[in-house]
């Protein structure tokens, strides 16, 4: 599938780039997304608003919610990124008694939530409870639920590659607390449907195009259960954008998921997404055909790299034929040393502190493998 990323492929001639969990390639069809968003511009001016809203915004709300599994489009509301949304939930969800807000979360959450939830205990404003990531996980949450507003977890750990049964997790949500908050930026459109319309009634969802939708930046996007937080107190006007005519004083909301809506923004990102999904969709690929495909690659990296440092590391997430990342996690004391390493001769992974990521995607082959284990078996 090459060919559907020549551009990217052909800037970077001499890159390796086994970073697809990180950076995405964006295939070709992003560029012409691109460019419809700016012909727009150009051609409607101010009225590129009525498109945007009208035609744009809900094609993609259909996207995602097809690949969310909820298939309630409605229930979808886009910012520039998923802390802006991380923001606006905590804002809006009710607190006890008007103190600070208590957070369940985790250790190994990604770091636009880590750092915030940091912060806000720094300050005072949240009482934060973090959980290690280990099998028993969901038992866990479950047991330290009561007494906490906000539950905050992610599907798939950006760290490790662990998969979260999220299923007894999401029934913990109420509109009046404790909200649960699934942030699945590394499960969306890794895993088929991850988010079914069971779960999608009582927790919220957090996702991006940034990964494996391969949109690029600027689309966070948000699964809004019906009935948490009808009036959020950090409103842009588009939350009102049907109800221009209100009288002047007036604070109308909308009654879907556009009540968390901001102000605004930048719509290109909803142009390549959309344009990547119709391009999926000629090309008969599903996320469950991406994901076989990843897997096989996967299975013969392993192989490859049989014989070479690599191979004597800790596998966090060892494939065992469920569900999976689209990344190795490989956990080695030189795993920093060896990240650098492998940048030097023009191949692209990275590291989370002493564990070693290795992506894989659509754009990539079996020539990719094996380019990947000879540097493998130079790595020291």
């Amino acid at each position: 599938m090459r060919h559907l990323f020549s551009k990217s492929l052909a800037a970077a001639p001499g890159r390796l780039h086994m970073a697809a969990h990180s950076h995405h390639l964006w295939p070709d069809a992003s560029f012409a997304g691109q460019v419809e968003c700016w012909t727009d511009a150009a051609r409607l001016a101010d009225r590129k608003w009525n498109r945007i809203m009208g035609e744009v915004w809900p094609e993609a709300q259909v996207h995602i919610a097809a690949e969310l599994g909820t298939d309630d489009p409605p229930a979808i509301v886009f910012a520039t990124n998923t802390h802006d949304l991380i923001v606006r939930l905590a804002a809006a969800c009710p607190r006890r008694d008007n103190g600070p807000l208590h957070i369940l979360t985790t250790d190994g959450e990604f770091h636009s939530a880590r750092r915030q939830l940091a912060r806000w205990e720094e300050s005072g404003e949240a009482i934060v409870t973090r959980l290690p990531v280990a099998p028993d996980l969901p038992d866990q949450i479950i047991a330290h639920a009561a007494n906490h507003d906000l539950i905050f977890v992610s599907q798939l750990m950006f760290g490790t590659g662990t998969l979260v049964d999220i299923a007894p997790v999401a029934a913990l949500g109420r509109p009046d607390g404790p909200w649960v908050v699934i942030d699945g930026y590394h499960s969306f459109m890794a895993l088929e449907r991850p988010f079914p319309a069971s779960f999608g009634a009582t927790a919220f969802f957090l996702g991006g195009g940034y990964k494996y939708a391969m949109a690029g930046e600027g689309v966070g996007f948000m699964h809004c259960p019906a009935g948490f937080g009808p009036r959020p107190p950090i409103t842009g006007w588009y939350a009102e954008f049907d109800e221009l005519d209100l009288p002047p004083g007036h604070v109308g909301y909308a009654r879907d998921a556009m009540r968390f809506m901001g102000a605004t923004f930048d719509a290109s990102g909803l142009y390549r997404l959309n344009a990547v999904q119709r391009m999926l969709a000629t090309e008969d690929l599903t996320t469950t055909k991406i994901s076989a495909k990843v897997a096989a690659l996967q299975a013969q990296l392993l192989d490859a790299i049989a014989g070479t440092p690599l191979a004597d590391t800790d596998l966090l997430n060892p494939l065992d034929g469920n569900p999976h990342a689209r990344f190795l996690a490989f956990r080695a004391p030189r795993a920093a040393a060896w990240c650098e390493q492998l940048g030097r001769e023009g191949c692209i992974t990275d590291v989370r502190g002493d564990v070693l990521r290795i992506g894989l995607g659509l754009c990539h082959d079996e020539a990719d493998i094996c380019a990947l284990a000879s540097l493998a078996a130079t790595l020291r």
